[in-house]
């Protein structure tokens, strides 16, 4: 059995960037459009007004302040709000593999590794933008890596269910390094017209790369201490949206096949689950919280975090204890842990033990804990 290391961590972000303030205006065109149009039935009673959004409900209800996007003119105009991405030719590459061989160049070069020290690819993400070829075979195609790729998909915990896979490939022995990727579309499954859920996702990819702690050169390795995994069913954050749709002519254009969820109820159920699970997998490992320098979080929803790392270390955390991306980024699914990783890892010392957590649809809920060297 391999020791296994992270030795490089890459991040793509779209170019365009939306704002609250934009977000809230492009729906309330939309509500008062429709409230307009349709207030006969409204003074009837036969249908209900659509109420605004606004910038403070937003923040306060998620810390999200602005998101990346793949495509903005689509989601700000009010007759269409979703992204518009062109169908691309079967010769091109996918959008997706665009996205994830952008960030993997970047995790490559901080691992200081080539397409050819790889041994196998993982896309694990939310939503893959096709059912066959695997993404991750195209991703390995478009970087030239020989050996395997597969696709994966356990919601906003798809990236450390994809780290803990890596991880078991190289440990014994199956691959030296794997690459892990994360391209997520989000903007394209959300539903622009819901008030509830219109500000939370944005788009962007993260990749890791996973590999024999021998072989490992980088000066930005973490050694994988554990990991720990964990789903139980639940109904509360959903997407319906599959092949079968097409079999079910009144399921076509219904609100659950876009995203969904009781949001109160993840908030609910989630927090207490994740505190848990981390809790407990410290201790497996004859690890403290207090010994934790850093917690990096799924980022969905800032009180959900604030909430988990009091109940981790029984007070409020510090700024560096468990950063927070999700303000400029909003929820990008199982990017998330990622960025925050990405962006807050250079500045701990060698030793110095860290947790990424993702938390999502499922329920789905990943531990990885890692130590710098």
């Amino acid at each position: 059995m391999h020791n296994v290391v992270i030795s490089g961590t890459g991040l793509y972000t779209p170019t365009n960037s939306i704002s609250n303030e934009e977000l809230v205006a492009s729906f309330n065109a939309y509500v008062q459009a429709f409230n307009a149009e349709n207030a006969g039935a409204i003074e009837r009673g036969e249908i209900e007004a659509l109420a605004e959004s606004s910038v403070a409900f937003i923040e306060k209800a998620s810390g999200i302040k602005s998101r990346f996007v793949v495509d903005k003119d689509g989601i700000l105009d009010p007759k269409r709000m979703t992204p518009r991405i062109p169908e691309r030719s079967n010769d091109e590459w996918g959008i997706l593999c665009e996205m994830a061989v952008s960030a993997a160049r970047q995790a490559l070069e901080r691992a200081g590794k080539t397409p050819a020290d790889i041994d196998g690819v993982i896309v694990a993400c939310s939503n893959l933008q096709r059912a066959y070829p695997a993404v991750a075979i195209e991703v390995q195609a478009a970087l030239g890596i020989n050996g395997f790729g597969y696709d994966m998909n356990v919601a906003c915990s798809s990236a450390t269910f994809g780290i803990q896979a890596a991880t078991n490939a190289v440990q014994t022995g199956q691959a030296r390094a794997i690459l892990m990727v994360n391209p997520e579309i989000c903007t394209g499954h959300l539903n622009f017209r819901d008030r509830d859920s219109h500000f939370i996702f944005g788009d962007a990819a993260t990749a890791v790369i996973i590999e024999r702690a021998d072989q490992a050169t980088s000066r930005h390795q973490f050694e994988v201490v554990g990991t720990k995994l964990l789903t139980q069913f639940s109904n509360n954050i959903r997407n319906n949206f599959g092949f079968l749709n097409r079999a079910a002519e009144e399921g076509v254009g219904a609100r659950d096949k876009l995203f969904v969820q009781e949001g109160r109820k993840v908030f609910k159920d989630v927090c207490p689950m994740v505190a848990e699970l981390i809790a407990t997998h410290l201790e497996e490992n004859k690890l403290n919280v207090a010994d934790v320098k850093r917690f990096w979080l799924h980022q969905a929803n800032l009180n959900m975090n604030l909430l988990i790392a009091r109940k981790l270390l029984g007070r409020d955390a510090e700024a560096d204890e468990a950063p927070v991306i999700l303000d400029t980024y909003a929820n990008t699914s199982s990017a998330g842990s990622v960025i925050a990783f990405h962006k807050h890892q250079d500045d701990l010392p060698s030793g110095a033990l860290g947790v990424l957590s993702s938390f999502g649809a499922g329920y789905s809920i990943g531990s990885v804990i890692l130590r710098k060297r």
